[in-house]
């Protein structure tokens, strides 16, 4: 078989996985321009719930590029037949099913020493030839991974708001997850991460290991925001308040829980989150 055979017969595997016709893809993907669109969201504060200002009162913003029409469609396929069923160590959170922001807190409850850092702009950091890179190691051929790259990736990195991105930065990030739970299991360290918040916690003082720890994600080319980078006792971990015996949601979320309840509405999303806490802390292990 030539070059250019394999090569089409590589696309048309990618479509067969997917569910599309050649046809379609290939038009989506010579005009994948038109398939994104900017968004502006306001940012708010994970254990508030209030809206982020800067300094001077400016609302922070952040602008995400979500996809639309068949490309939309195309990654919810991607997703769900060629990135979920890739098995993720159970430390990673965000973005896998049955897993959670709640998950990821649970495992530090009863560590005393805890340390928390958040990866900077993690997204606009992935570039559109690591994603590539990383589809060649998790086995594609090249041809494959080509195709899957544009149609996952947007001016040369990798969009925020797709269905795809969050899963690609887990998978992209996997080599840097493994040397930290190699360094942490060797240490008696909890590890998790959700998303861009990585969080480790023990029961015992770590902070000579500090430096090793930043180290192994400065060196892996990703940057941390050294303003988020925390370690102290009593820490919210992703929106969820740490304790001995326990984990809490934050008092604001526990008011508008209050409220819902007492004025009957009809969508109770705050007290429906409080309930799947109070079910976390009620299972058995720490995780």
């Amino acid at each position: 078989m030539n070059s250019l055979q394999f090569k089409k017969n590589e696309f048309k595997k990618l479509c067969a996985i997917i569910g599309y016709k050649p046809s379609i893809v290939s038009e989506v993907i010579a005009n994948i321009d038109k398939y994104y669109y900017e968004k502006v969201e306001v940012k708010k504060d994970k254990k508030t719930g209030e809206v982020k200002k800067y300094k001077d009162g400016t609302v922070k913003k952040r602008t995400i590029h979500p996809s639309t029409k068949e490309l939309k469609a195309i990654q919810k396929s991607i997703k769900k037949n060629i990135l979920a069923p890739i098995q993720l160590p159970n430390e990673i959170h965000g973005g896998v099913k049955k897993r959670s922001n709640i998950t990821n807190a649970k495992p530090h409850k009863g560590n005393k020493y805890i340390f928390t850092t958040d990866l900077q702009d993690f997204y606009p950091n992935i570039s559109h030839s690591y994603v590539h890179k990383t589809y060649l190691s998790l086995g594609f051929s090249n041809h494959f991974s080509n195709s899957l790259t544009k149609l996952t990736t947007w001016k040369f990195a990798l969009p925020q708001g797709t269905p795809t991105s969050t899963h690609i930065s887990n998978l992209v990030f996997l080599q840097t997850d493994r040397e930290l739970i190699q360094l942490c299991n060797a240490n008696n360290i909890t590890y998790t991460r959700y998303v861009d918040d990585l969080t480790f916690s023990s029961p015992i003082d770590f902070k000579h290991l500090l430096n090793d720890i930043l180290d192994i994600v400065r060196n892996n080319n990703f940057n941390l925001s050294y303003r988020k980078t925390k370690y102290k006792g009593n820490q919210t971990v992703t929106g969820i308040n740490i304790f001995l015996n326990k984990i809490e949601a934050p008092e604001h979320i526990k008011e508008k829980s209050k409220i819902e309840l007492e004025t009957n509405a009809e969508q109770k999303p705050y007290s429906i989150y409080l309930n799947n806490i109070s079910k976390e802390n009620k299972k058995k292990g720490s995780s």
